[in-house]
């Protein structure tokens, strides 16, 4: 399954995007996780979600301001960022993973899709 995500751009502090994974197949019993790298930064992880979307973690840096959420008909997932902030800007990833909820660490996910630029200025 080739995943591809899609959405990114540039938005002014306080600005929304939301961003889309799709999937070239069915993904119904992956953990799908975000995220983001941004320059001379490690990679580090944003969200998750379990394979049915009724679990879900986030990294304590985007609670309240970012959703994950999963239409496992239309093989996506999304993530809807709001009220962004300069430190948000990165390169978003989508990566898959044979656990239902990996969680936010890398290295439990083996399917990575091409990311999607965030840039969040005025």
């Amino acid at each position: 399954v080739q995943l591809q995500a899609s959405g990114g751009g540039l938005v002014q502090p306080g600005g929304s995007l939301r961003l889309s994974c799709t999937a070239s197949g069915s993904m119904p019993n992956s953990g799908v996780g975000w995220f983001r790298q941004a320059p001379g930064k490690e990679r580090e992880g944003v969200a998750c979600i379990e394979p049915r979307g009724r679990d879900t973690n986030y990294a304590d840096s985007v609670k309240g301001r970012f959703t994950i959420s999963r239409d496992n008909a239309r093989n996506a997932v999304y993530l809807q960022m709001t009220n962004l902030k300069p430190e948000d800007t990165a390169i978003y990833y989508c990566a898959t993973s044979e656990w239902h909820l990996p969680g936010l660490a890398d290295n439990l996910y083996d399917n990575w899709g091409q990311g999607t630029q965030v840039t969040v200025s005025s």
